[in-house]
C-alpha cells in the first residue's frame, strides 16, 4: 500500500478527530482526541509529528479546528473534562498555535456570541491569557521573520484591524463587563512593549546577519497612532526606550529609521506628531528619525510646514525640538532656511495679521525667533537682507493693527530680530513695558550658539488688569441678512442668535433686494425656529420678522402651501395664520406720498385763485357742504376708496387657504378634531375678506367664503360657529351693494334668517350685536327688509 502524503494524512486525521468529538460521549475518547489535535502543535523532541505535518496542520486545518471548538463550546463532551484537562487541552489549542490565526478566530468568536454567556466568558478568559502570555510578541516576530504562510492584503488588513481595534471590539461586546487588560490605557502600552521586544530581537538578528522585515510592525504602529493612541499610550512607552537605545548603538538607529520608513504615508503624520511630542531633545529625535525628512515628501511637509504654519496647538518645547532637529544635521539645514523664509513670510503678511487668530500669530512668532536663534553667523549674514525686510514689513503690519497685543507682539519680535542681526551696532527699542530675561529652556543650545535673551511676553504673558472693565456684548449686531440666516442655522451662541433675531426685521425692510433673494429660506427657518435660549420677546420678534418678509417680498404662496403640509404642529399652523393677518393689515394701509403733497392737493393748490371771491365754483362747494351737514343718514354705507398694496394681492392671501381644507392628513384633520385650527382659519378668512373692501376680487372672495362657512354653520364647537358668524358679517360689509343682489340673491333671505336665529341664541355678544346691526343696516339700504320679494325680483 503506497504511503500517504502529509497533507492527506493530516486531513484524514483531523477529520476523524472532528467526527469523534461530535459523536463521542466517553471521557477517555474525548481526551485522547484532544491530545491528538494538540500533538500537531508540539515541536518537542518527544513529538511523533513531522515538521511537514505540523506545517500542513497550521496552514490548512488550525483555523477550522478552532472554529469547530468555538461552535461546540457548549457541547456535552466538553463538560466531561476536568478543569485542569480543559485548561491544558482545550485552552492549549488556542495558546500554542499560530497567534495570528488565534487572534482572528477569538475576536470573531467574541463578536458573534451573545452577551452575557458562559461561552463568551471562556473566550474572554482565553484572550486575556493570550495577551498575558506574550502571544502578541510571537505574532509580531513571526511577521518580522516572514516564516508564516503567505497571506493576501485583505487578510493582512483584517489582522491589523483586529490587532489595533481590540479595545473597541471588546468594549462593544462586553460593555460594563470588560476586562481591565482590554482597556486602551492598558492594552496599547502592552502593544508598545511587545513592539519594543520585537525591535530588540530584530537588532539581535541583524547582528547575527539575519534578514528581518519591519513592515507589519510599522503598519501596526501607524494604525494605532492614526486612531488617536500616539500619545502616552504608545510613544510614552516607545520614545524613552528608543531614545536611550539609540544613544550609542548604531544598529538600533538603523532599526528605528527603517521602522519609520515603512510606515504607510496615510498614517505617517500621526506617527510623527506623536513622536515629536514624546521625545525630550532634538538630538534624540534626530537619532530616531534620521534623515526621513529628506527621503519622504510627506514627512517633509509635516515637519517643515504643517506643524509650524498650519497648526498652533503645540508647546514651545515641541517647536524647539522640531527646529533643533532640522539644525542638527548638515544635510537638513537647507530645510531650516526654507522654514525660516516661510515663517518670515507668514509673520510679515498683513492679511495673516488681520485674519489669523492671536494664538496662531503668537505661535508663529515663537517659531520665528527660535529659528533665527539657530542660525549660524554665516547664515545670518547671508539672510540679513531678507530678515531686515521681514522685520520692517512685519512690524508695520503689526503696528497698524487695532489690537494692543498684536502691536506689542510686533514690537517685541522687532526688538529681538534687531538684537540678533545687530544692524550697524544699533538696536531697535520701543517704549513698551515687558520683561526681558534669560530664558534658556526656550532656546536650543546647539554647538557654539550662545544663550539668547528672550522676551517673556512671547511665552509667559502677564494678564491684563481687567478689574475695572465693563462687560460688553460678545458679538456685534449683524449687518447683513445672510449673517442672520447663518446664525439661525449654525450658531450655538445665544448672544449672536438674540442679536440676529432683533436685527432681522430692520434689515429686511431696509434691504428689500436682498430680502427677495432669501425670503423663502428665511421664512422657513423662522417658522421652524424654537426658543432654545429663552430669548426675551422671542415670539413677537420672530413674528415681526416673518411679517416683514411677507410684506417686503410676498411669501404668501409658501405660507399658504405649508399651512396644509404634513408634520406641522398646531402652533406652527396658527403662527402662519397670524402672520398672514398682520401682513394683510399692514398692506391694507393707504398709500401716501410722504415726500410731498399728493397730486390731488397739488391740483387744488395750482387752480386756487389768490382771492376766494374770484373762484366761480366756490359757492357750489359751500352749498354742497351745507347740504351734507344738514342731511341725516342711518349709516355711511361706503367710504371713499383709497389705494393700498393689499387689494392687488388679496386673492393670493385668501384663495390658497380654501384649497385643501377637506383633505384629511395623518397629523391634521381640519374638518375632524382640529376645531381650534378650523375656528382660527375661518376668523382669518373673515379678516382677509374685511380688509379686501373695495378690492376688485372682493365679490369672488365673498361668494367663496360663504360657500365654505355655510357647510359648518352648525358646527359643534362654539368657536367655529362664532367664526362663521364673523365671516358672514365680513362678507355683507365688504362686498359691493350691487354684487349682493346679483351674486347672493339665492342665499340672502336664508342668511338673514340664520343671522337672526344666531343672534337670539347663545351668540348674544356685544361685538356680534354690533356687527349684526351693521348687516341689518346694509340690508335695509338695499330695500330688502321693507318688502318680501322673490329671488327673481332681485335679478330684475
Amino acid at each position: 500500500m503506497p504511503s500517504l502524503t502529509p497533507d492527506v494524512e493530516v486531513r484524514l486525521s483531523v477529520g476523524q478527530c472532528v467526527r469523534t468529538l461530535t459523536t463521542s460521549k466517553e471521557k477517555e475518547e474525548v481526551t485522547k482526541t484532544l491530545h491528538t489535535l494538540t500533538s500537531y502543535l508540539d515541536d518537542g523532541p518527544q513529538s511523533t509529528i513531522t515538521s511537514a505535518q505540523r506545517a500542513e496542520f497550521s496552514r490548512a486545518h488550525y483555523t477550522r479546528t478552532l472554529q469547530f471548538l468555538i461552535s461546540n463550546i457548549n457541547a456535552d463532551w466538553l463538560q466531561l473534562l476536568t478543569v485542569p484537562q480543559c485548561t491544558e487541552l482545550w485552552d492549549g489549542l488556542f495558546l500554542r498555535g499560530p497567534p495570528d490565526q488565534t487572534l482572528l478566530v477569538l475576536m470573531d468568536g467574541i463578536s458573534s456570541m451573545s452577551s452575557p454567556s458562559a461561552g463568551l466568558d471562556r473566550l474572554v478568559s482565553i484572550l486575556e491569557r493570550f495577551l498575558q502570555s506574550g502571544r502578541l510578541t510571537v505574532l509580531l516576530w513571526t511577521r518580522c521573520q516572514g516564516t508564516g504562510p503567505s497571506d493576501s492584503p485583505q487578510l493582512r488588513e483584517t489582522l491589523l484591524s483586529r490587532l489595533v481595534a481590540l479595545p473597541d471590539l471588546t468594549a462593544n461586546q462586553l460593555h460594563h463587563h470588560n476586562k481591565t487588560l482590554f482597556l486602551p490605557q492598558q492594552y496599547y502600552p502592552l502593544l508598545a512593549r511587545d513592539m519594543l521586544t520585537v525591535l530588540e530581537r530584530t537588532c539581535q538578528a541583524l547582528r547575527g546577519l539575519k534578514d528581518c522585515s519591519l513592515t507589519f510592525v510599522a503598519q501596526a504602529l501607524g494604525k494605532a497612532c492614526v486612531q488617536g493612541h500616539s500619545g502616552k499610550q504608545v510613544f510614552g512607552v516607545l520614545a524613552p526606550h528608543l531614545s536611550s537605545c539609540t544613544l550609542s548603538d548604531m544598529v538600533w538607529q538603523r532599526v528605528c529609521w527603517k521602522l519609520l520608513e515603512n510606515v504607510p504615508e496615510r498614517w505617517l503624520e500621526s506617527v510623527l506628531t506623536g513622536m515629536v511630542q514624546a521625545v525630550n531633545r532634538p538630538d534624540a529625535l534626530s537619532r530616531i528619525m534620521g534623515n526621513l525628512v529628506l527621503k519622504n515628501k510627506k514627512a517633509q511637509f509635516v515637519i517643515t510646514h504643517k506643524l509650524l504654519l498650519l497648526q498652533y496647538k503645540y508647546e514651545t518645547r515641541v517647536l524647539s525640538i522640531l527646529l533643533g532637529y532640522l539644525a542638527q544635521d548638515r544635510e537638513r539645514r537647507p530645510l531650516l532656511i526654507q522654514v525660516l523664509r516661510s515663517l518670515c513670510q507668514a509673520w510679515a503678511n498683513p492679511s495673516a495679521v488681520r485674519h489669523t487668530p492671536l494664538e496662531q500669530q503668537l505661535y508663529v512668532s515663537r517659531a520665528l525667533l527660535l529659528c533665527v536663534g539657530l542660525l549660524s553667523d554665516a547664515e545670518l549674514q547671508e539672510l540679513r537682507s531678507e530678515l531686515l525686510q521681514c522685520m520692517l514689513g512685519g512690524m508695520q503690519s503689526h503696528l497698524d493693527s487695532s489690537v494692543v497685543r498684536v502691536r506689542r507682539m510686533g514690537m517685541v519680535v522687532g526688538e529681538c530680530l534687531s538684537s540678533r542681526m545687530d544692524v550697524n551696532g544699533a538696536k531697535l527699542k520701543f517704549e513698551v513695558q515687558y520683561c526681558m530675561a534669560p530664558f534658556p529652556r526656550l532656546w536650543v543650545r546647539l554647538y557654539s550658539l550662545k544663550w539668547l535673551t528672550v522676551p517673556i511676553f512671547l511665552f509667559s504673558l502677564t494678564p491684563y488688569d481687567m478689574s475695572a472693565d465693563q462687560e460688553m456684548s460678545q458679538a456685534a449686531p449683524p449687518r447683513y441678512l445672510r449673517d442672520c440666516l447663518e446664525a439661525f442655522l449654525s450658531s450655538e451662541d445665544p448672544v449672536r442668535v438674540d442679536l440676529s433675531l432683533r436685527a432681522i426685521e430692520g434689515l429686511v425692510r431696509k434691504n428689500t433686494s436682498t430680502a427677495r433673494e432669501v425670503s423663502v429660506e428665511l421664512s422657513k427657518v423662522l417658522l421652524h425656529m424654537e426658543d432654545r435660549y429663552n430669548t426675551v420677546g422671542f415670539l413677537s420678534l420672530r413674528q415681526a420678522a416673518m411679517v416683514a418678509l411677507t410684506v417686503t417680498d410676498s411669501v404668501t404662496e409658501y405660507l399658504t402651501t405649508e399651512f396644509y403640509s404634513m408634520n406641522y404642529s398646531i402652533r406652527q399652523r396658527l403662527d402662519i395664520l397670524e402672520v398672514l393677518i398682520l401682513s394683510a393689515q399692514e398692506l391694507s394701509q393707504p398709500i401716501t406720498d410722504k415726500g410731498g403733497p399728493s397730486k390731488a392737493i397739488q391740483r387744488v393748490t395750482m387752480n386756487t385763485p389768490l382771492y376766494p371771491g374770484d373762484d366761480p365754483i366756490h359757492w357750489r362747494q359751500v352749498v354742497e357742504r351745507r347740504i351734507q351737514s344738514k342731511t341725516k343718514r342711518l349709516s355711511k354705507v361706503g367710504s371713499k376708496p383709497t389705494p393700498n398694496r393689499y387689494a392687488p394681492v388679496a386673492g393670493h392671501f385668501f384663495f390658497p387657504l380654501l384649497r385643501n381644507y377637506d383633505r384629511p392628513q395623518v397629523t391634521f384633520d381640519l374638518l375632524g378634531g382640529d376645531h381650534l385650527v378650523l375656528g382660527r382659519l375661518i376668523h382669518t378668512l373673515g379678516l382677509l375678506m374685511h380688509l379686501a373692501v373695495n378690492a376688485p376680487v372682493a365679490t369672488q372672495m365673498g361668494r367663496a367664503l360663504l360657500d365654505f362657512v355655510w357647510a359648518v354653520r352648525y358646527h359643534v364647537d362654539q368657536m367655529v360657529r362664532r367664526g362663521v358668524l364673523f365671516a358672514v358679517c365680513s362678507i355683507f360689509l365688504s362686498m359691493p351693494s350691487q354684487s349682493l343682489l346679483v351674486e347672493l340673491s339665492d342665499q340672502l333671505f336664508e342668511t338673514r334668517a340664520w343671522l337672526a336665529g344666531e343672534n337670539t341664541g347663545q351668540n348674544n355678544k356685544v361685538s356680534l350685536m354690533l356687527l349684526y346691526t351693521r348687516v341689518e343696516t346694509r340690508l335695509l339700504y338695499l330695500n330688502i327688509l321693507d318688502r318680501v320679494v322673490s329671488p327673481s325680483e332681485f335679478r330684475e
